[in-house]
């Protein structure tokens, strides 16, 4: 195999290699996308949980209140 051959190779495994990063790096960037759309869908359905707790937190003591004064 002449060196000409040889660097042909490498210049190929290179480009092979350099397309195989920059797929990666778009996944990267995809799957880190997806995961802030998750944790924007999470933080928002905890912040719902928490508002509705606290309004049954708010139902009860009415309630309790009522019953104490009967």
């Amino acid at each position: 195999m002449t060196i000409d051959e040889r660097l042909d190779r490498l210049t190929q495994r290179h480009e092979a290699l350099t397309q195989s990063v920059e797929l990666l790096l778009r996944e990267s960037q995809e799957h880190t996308r997806e995961i802030e759309e998750h944790t924007r869908q999470v933080t928002a359905l905890r912040d719902a949980s928490n508002a509705l707790l606290q309004i049954a937190q708010i139902h009860e003591n009415r309630i309790s209140g009522l019953e104490d004064k009967t």
